[in-house]
C-alpha cells in the first residue's frame, strides 16, 4: 500500500465519526492521486454506516462519493490529467472492464461487481480484488484509476463546492432524463416527486432540458422555493384535497426521488398515455404495486441507478454549459454527525458539502 492519509470514519452502526489514519494504495501507471478539496454528504453515506443496506458494513468506514479535488500525482500512462488539474470522483472507482455492461459504459451494473468508492473490496490493476476495503471522500486524499476520474469543466472551476454533489445527486437524475426521457424535453411535462437533494437537481436539469416541470410534494411548505427559487413551472401538494386531480393524466414522465415508503397509486394516475414512472429513491420497505395501474394506459414503471463514467462526464459538461449546480451548505469534519442528523430530518437546502481542503490535520 502507498502513503498515509487522514479522514473521519464511522466505527459502528451508531454512525458516530472519529478520526482515522489509513493507507491509500500506491499510484500505479494508470492512476492519479487527488488531494480532496470538497466532498458532498449523501444520504447513501448514512444508509451505509447505519447498516441499512448491508448487515455487516466493513468498519471503520470513511464514506463520501461526491469528490472534487486537485491532482497531486499521476502515473506514467496517464493522458487525461496533469498535476494541478481539477478532478472529480463519483460513486465508483473501478469495475471489471470486461463484461457487457462495462463495455457499454454502464459500469455501475458491472456483472462482476463495480468497485464503489467506499465499502467495496479494493481492486488493484493486475491483482484483481484484494482483502482491503475502499475508503471514500471523508478524507484528505484518494487514489483512483484515470478511467474513473472525471474532468471538471473550466466553467465550474469557480463553483467547485457546488459541483461536488453533482457526482451522485446530479448523475442520479441525469441518467433517467437522458436515457429514459430523451434529454431534449421541449414540450414535455415532467413531474418530480420530492424536493430534497435529488429533487432539486431534477428541477434544475429538467428545466435546462426544456421540460415543463411540476414539483409534487406533501404540502405547500416548499412551494415558494420550488417556483421562485428553482424555477419550477407548477407545484402540487399531495396532502391538499383535489390538487392531484388537476394534473391527472397530464405528465409524460415522473421521477420519484423519495426514499420513504409512500402511496404510488395517485402519483401514477398523473401520467398520460404511455407515460413513464421512474424511481430513483430507495425506500427501506417494499412498495405496493398493482398491474392494473399500468395496463390501461400502457404506462411503464422502472428504476435508475447513478450512471456510468462517460455518462457522468456528459452530465458535468452539460451542467457547465447550462449553469446547473447544487444549492449547498458548507460544513467541517467536526460537523459530520450533526449534518447526518439534519439530513434525516430533511433540514438542509439541499446538500451538505465537507470543506476538506481547509481542514488542518492535527499534529501527532
Amino acid at each position: 500500500m502507498g502513503k498515509e492519509t487522514f479522514g473521519f470514519a464511522a466505527y459502528d452502526k451508531s454512525g458516530s465519526h472519529k478520526p482515522i489514519t489509513f493507507q491509500r494504495r500506491d499510484v500505479l501507471a494508470s492512476d492519479i492521486e487527488i488531494e480532496i478539496i470538497y466532498t458532498g454528504v449523501c444520504h447513501s453515506d448514512i444508509h451505509s454506516i447505519r447498516a441499512e443496506w448491508s448487515d455487516n458494513p466493513p468498519y471503520p468506514l470513511a464514506t463520501g462519493h461526491e469528490i472534487v479535488g486537485k491532482v497531486a500525482a499521476v502515473g506514467s500512462d496517464v493522458k487525461k490529467f496533469k498535476v494541478g488539474d481539477f478532478a472529480a470522483v463519483g460513486c465508483m472507482v473501478d469495475s471489471c472492464g470486461t463484461c457487457e455492461e462495462c463495455k457499454n459504459g454502464m459500469e455501475q451494473f458491472c456483472l462482476n461487481s463495480a468497485t464503489f468508492t467506499y465499502g467495496s473490496p479494493l481492486r488493484i490493476e493486475g491483482h484483481g480484488c484484494t482483502e482491503h476495503v475502499t475508503q471514500g471522500g471523508y478524507s484528505k486524499t484518494i487514489v483512483v484509476r484515470e478511467q474513473f476520474a472525471l474532468v471538471v469543466p473550466e466553467k465550474l472551476h469557480d463553483q467547485l463546492a457546488a459541483t461536488a454533489p453533482l457526482l451522485c445527486a446530479g448523475i442520479t437524475l441525469w441518467n433517467p432524463l437522458e436515457t429514459q426521457c430523451g434529454r431534449d424535453l421541449s414540450g414535455k411535462k415532467l413531474g418530480i416527486v420530492g424536493l430534497g437533494g435529488l429533487g432539486h437537481m431534477g428541477v434544475r436539469l429538467g428545466k435546462a432540458m426544456g421540460a415543463h416541470v411540476t414539483v409534487i410534494s406533501r404540502s405547500h411548505a416548499k412551494k415558494k422555493e420550488a417556483l421562485e427559487g428553482l424555477g419550477a413551472d407548477d407545484f402540487v401538494a399531495t396532502g391538499v384535497e383535489g390538487e392531484l386531480e388537476k394534473v391527472k393524466n397530464s405528465m409524460d414522465f415522473i421521477i420519484d426521488t423519495v426514499s420513504a415508503k409512500h402511496d404510488l397509486a395517485p402519483l401514477i394516475a398523473c401520467l398520460s398515455f404511455r407515460g413513464k414512472y421512474i424511481v430513483v429513491g430507495a425506500p427501506e420497505k417494499m412498495q405496493e404495486i398493482h398491474n392494473s395501474w399500468f395496463l390501461y394506459k400502457s404506462i411503464s414503471y422502472s428504476g435508475s441507478l447513478i450512471g456510468g463514467v462517460d455518462q457522468t462526464q456528459r452530465m458535468l459538461d452539460f451542467c457547465a454549459e447550462h449553469g446547473v449546480v447544487c444549492d449547498i451548505e458548507m460544513i467541517g469534519f467536526d460537523q459530520i454527525d450533526k449534518a447526518h442528523e439534519r439530513v434525516l430530518n430533511a433540514d438542509v437546502k439541499y446538500r451538505f458539502v465537507l470543506d476538506v481542503g481547509n481542514y488542518q490535520v492535527p499534529a501527532n
